[in-house]
């Protein structure tokens, strides 16, 4: 079988979860690549995700490496038998892999957690203050038609079948800087309390008096499949995508967002009843933006 040309995130952290096992039992590669019949080299290139397993193997290595958690093997063996594809295949010549990953990763996904502190979220952005960011200076977008449809498309997660639960905790400069003009930014706002009228979305804005963490903790979205052991961490750069895979990474990112949200306002509650309009939280502060545009 041949080796793969490119690799997705998906096969990436397949070939690292086998890695991670082999070490915690124990194993060199060459060990374990002896004991389960199988050359080193090839063991090397599924660790690496460069080529595929089949499953009965994959059951092999696992039960070599000691692992009994069944959930988390059939979560395995989906990761190996996923074919991958999805509305995002036909970005595939237009797109980068790790932009297309996050598409897939989010398609997974049970649950996510979000922090953005001076953009909109992508999956909340209206096609116009999408259009408006990639048309800043300075981004060298020069056709950017593409990748705004590739983000508009990303935000059938919030109402598809099955949706995840989306929590996000946007900073209150995200909500003051101007991408597009007034009119612009007042179509978004009004987007957001939209979006928090379903049920599955809930949306809280980090104030400027709040405590420092939104400062420190940067842009970055946590991705919680149905086994959470496989969760990833995605922070947003203007370079790309990193990926963090790593337990300690992803508890660490975990506490913090439970930190944001503890800090921020009570989140966007829609409601008609003359006592909201004195309450300090989300939407007051969002009211309070669009009587000043």
């Amino acid at each position: 079988m041949g080796l793969r040309s490119t690799i997705t995130e998906r096969q990436r952290r397949l070939g690292f979860e086998l890695k991670q096992l082999r070490e915690q039992a124990g194993l060199s590669a060459a060990e374990a690549s002896e004991r389960i019949g199988m050359g080193r080299a090839q063991l090397s290139q599924i660790e690496t995700a460069k080529t595929t397993i089949l499953t009965e193997r994959l059951r092999a290595l696992c039960d070599l490496y000691g692992c009994t958690d069944k959930d988390y093997i059939e979560a395995l063996v989906t990761l190996s038998e996923t074919s991958g594809k999805g509305w995002w295949s036909a970005y595939r010549r237009s797109m980068m892999t790790e932009t297309l990953s996050l598409a897939e990763l989010e398609a997974e996904a049970v649950e996510v957690r979000l922090h953005q502190s001076l953009f909109i979220p992508g999956i909340f952005q209206t096609a116009d203050y999408a259009r408006a960011i990639f048309n800043s200076p300075g981004l060298g977008f020069e056709n950017f038609e593409t990748p705004l449809r590739f983000r508009m498309e990303r935000q059938r997660i919030l109402t598809g079948d099955n949706p995840p639960t989306v929590h996000a905790v946007i900073h209150e400069a995200a909500l003051r800087i101007r991408f597009g003009g007034a009119q612009v930014v007042r179509e978004q706002l009004l987007r957001l309390i939209e979006l928090s009228r379903l049920p599955n979305v809930t949306i809280q804005v980090y104030p400027f008096s709040g405590q420092a963490y939104a400062a420190i903790s940067g842009n970055f979205v946590h991705l919680v499949p149905r086994n959470p052991r496989l969760g990833t961490v995605v922070l947003e750069q203007l370079t790309g995508f990193t990926y963090l895979a790593e337990q300690f990474h992803l508890d660490r990112y975990s506490a913090l967002f439970d930190l944001l949200a503890k800090n921020a306002l009570a989140p966007l509650a829609v409601s008609t009843g003359p006592e909201t309009y004195s309450v300090k939280d989300s939407l007051a502060l969002i009211r309070h933006l669009l009587y000043s545009l």
